[in-house]
């Protein structure tokens, strides 16, 4: 059940790796206006798939860039904000603000005004934040000569700093009483796992009515027109295979167009509240097609031109015939097709998976007409046409009609309607599979259903199974009493809401878990109680963040871990609470010059950079104080379930050990 739900989701999960990032480049000049003002011009290269937030995006969303004066100096003064180069502006669904932002490179140019005509240099501070699937703090200061124009970024400040005494006083450790345990890194899911589920998906369209006569009769027109060379027509039989593969994989090509002139268009398209309602309505509209209340076909003009183009002949009249297949049995795969390409919509690889995706519903329709040319007498073996087809059918238009409630979810979630919470979620799903199990037990029938005399094994089976999933699904409503929240059912994990956005048990925090926000304070209590620590690097302006804590962290397997197993201290970079005045100090940075600690955010960021040369949110470090020895290798954004939990689970192995 949970492999034909991953087939219309297709999350695809990736991890991060221990390094010190820096995906912005940065630059300065100086344009004269008038004998007493000047643009301060701050250019940034900003590398493919990231993104700098403007000044202008919304509030409680992604941190903004905001420019300071760095020098304290009243000789000039700023005027306005900085004028910026062209935006994008885009919902962010986990905030629930529009946030405004820079792709691949930003101009800002700060005018200033000058009230002392000796001055010869300023310094401007910038802060922000650039993120993809993490998120680093920017904190630059860049000095601007009003003379020779030679600005530059101040990386290379000499410093006398005495990092031990530093780190001592802020950390209560060092650097290098730190120790790093070589591992393994986690295995990452690839363009293969898509493909599997593509390839998985066209299985399942070979076994509706469209497709599934289809298989006998095209080998046995390719291998009598061979006539007496046999070989021919084994050779056009696989040539026709691979042309199917061939039309699916050039529906994916506008997807890379589209990837080329916006990296992220695809996933701004998933995130549309008004996207997912449309999808909801076609997924619907796909459902009681498969029941059999109506057909769902192409233009017949277009099977028209394609069947003449068969006339062809040569590999252009293979390959129209292989076209003719792909529009004939679109009532089948069209819906299936649909929750392929809604799937790679929403998840992270964009257009790529959408192609390993294609590829494999193409070679799963492909091979059954190669393979049967070259041995004919498996055909024999093929069970015949009937009511089977239709009933295949119709189970699919349940899986179809239980997904559409998914993107309604979607739009639910990101305009706070309340009206798809988890107990109407739940209930709809409920309703579906009992429904689907009814159907398999034969006390549903629809409109081109065949009388049924006799129940086979394979549709008792079936319908014994959905009906333990439905059994599984009302088990969702039992009370988790350590959250107090409904229990999180690990097979819904990404499709049904999140357990605290409910009408009866609702949650404002992470599952009440109890959670450190110091350092020292944490590290004392988990020698007390003698448990391994996790230090969360996160930040309240950091979606991936929110992500695994909304939807990883809640989930049952991972919650005992976090509850029972750990003490988790959570350090947020972008924490703008001003540190205690003994503690606002100057520290050397990991890539050469220096900076002041003002606020919690910097004290937090600097230890992530310093102690693990990292500085990318979310970064997650299982830690044994007692030995001071980090258990296993860190990770970064981890969406599947199981590899976080594999995560979780070795480093509790190597405490346990010691």
């Amino acid at each position: 059940m949970k492999k034909l739900l991953l087939l219309i989701a297709l999350i695809l999960s990736a991890n991060s790796f221990s390094q010190i990032i820096e995906p912005v480049k940065w630059s300065t000049s100086v344009e004269k206006i008038s004998s007493d003002e000047y643009y301060l011009i701050i250019t940034a290269e900003i590398e493919k798939n990231w993104h700098v937030y403007s000044q202008y995006t919304d509030e409680g969303g992604s941190l903004p860039i905001t420019i300071v004066k760095s020098d304290g100096t009243n000789d000039y003064q700023l005027e306005g904000k900085a004028i910026e180069s062209d935006t994008i502006k885009k919902f962010n669904e986990i905030f629930e603000v529009y946030e405004t932002y820079f792709d691949d490179k930003a101009i800002l140019k700060q005018k200033i005004k000058v009230r002392n005509p000796n001055l010869s240099e300023v310094t401007l501070n910038l802060t922000g934040q650039v993120c993809r699937k993490v998120c680093i703090q920017i904190n630059e200061d860049f000095t601007f000569s009003l003379k020779e124009n030679d600005s530059t970024v101040n990386t290379d400040k000499k410093s006398s700093i005495d990092n031990d005494a530093v780190n001592n006083m802020l950390y209560g450790m060092l650097p290098n009483d730190i120790k790093l345990t070589e591992s393994t890194s986690v295995k990452k899911k690839s363009l293969w796992t898509i493909f599997g589920l593509g390839f998985l998906g066209g299985l399942l369209a070979l076994l509706t009515p469209c497709v599934f006569p289809m298989i006998p009769l095209t080998v046995s027109f390719f291998t009598k027109k061979g006539g007496q060379n046999r070989s021919s027509g084994i050779s056009k039989a696989i040539l026709y295979g691979f042309f199917i593969l061939l039309v699916y994989l050039i529906l994916s090509i506008p997807f890379h167009l589209l990837d080329s002139v916006n990296p992220d268009i695809l996933n701004e398209i998933s995130t549309n509240v008004w996207l997912n309602i449309i999808f909801f309505v076609i997924f619907v509209f796909f459902a009681f097609s498969f029941f059999g209340y109506y057909e769902l076909t192409l233009p017949a003009s277009w099977t028209t031109k394609t069947t003449k183009g068969e006339n062809a002949g040569g590999l252009i009249g293979i390959f129209f015939m292989a076209l003719t297949l792909a529009i004939v049995s679109f009532s089948c795969t069209g819906p299936i097709l649909g929750s392929l390409l809604a799937g790679s919509l929403t998840a992270d690889g964009g257009a790529w998976q959408l192609t390993a995706g294609m590829a494999g519903f193409g070679v799963s329709l492909g091979l059954p007409f190669a393979l049967f040319a070259m041995f004919p007498n498996m055909m024999n073996a093929l069970p015949k046409s009937g009511g089977w087809l239709n009933t295949t059918k119709v189970i699919l238009g349940f899986l179809e009609l239980a997904l559409a409630f998914k993107f309604l979810s979607n739009a639910d979630l990101v305009e706070h309607w309340g009206v798809l919470k988890i107990e109407p979620f739940l209930i709809l799903w409920i309703i579906i599979f009992g429904g689907l199990a009814l159907y398999l037990f034969g006390k549903i029938r629809f409109p081109h259903d065949s009388p049924i005399t006799k129940l086979s094994f394979f549709r008792v089976s079936g319908a014994v199974l959905v009906a333990a999933f439905t059994i599984y699904l009302i088990s969702g409503f039992r009370i988790n009493k350590e959250t107090n929240t409904f229990t999180s059912l690990t097979l819904l994990s990404g499709l049904a809401p999140p357990v605290g956005y409910s009408w009866f048990y609702p949650s404002e925090s992470t599952n009440n878990l109890n959670t450190f926000k110091d350092l020292k304070e944490g590290i004392a209590y988990a020698k007390k109680v003698n448990k391994p620590i996790m230090i969360d690097f996160t930040g309240y302006a950091c979606v991936n963040c929110r992500k695994m804590e909304e939807h990883v962290w809640s989930i049952d397997k991972i919650d005992k871990y976090l509850r029972n197993e750990y003490v988790l201290i959570s350090l947020y970079v972008d924490d703008k609470k001003d540190l205690p005045i003994e503690q606002q100090v100057e520290v050397n940075r990991v890539n050469g010059g220096t900076r002041l600690l003002i606020d919690y955010g910097h004290k937090w960021a600097n230890f992530q950079t310093q102690f693990f040369k990292s500085n990318s949110q979310p970064y997650y470090v299982l830690y044994d104080a007692n030995s001071n020895e980090v258990l296993t290798k860190p990770v970064g954004y981890t969406p599947d379930e199981d590899e976080y939990a594999a995560f979780l689970e070795k480093g509790l192995q190597a405490f346990n050990k010691k």
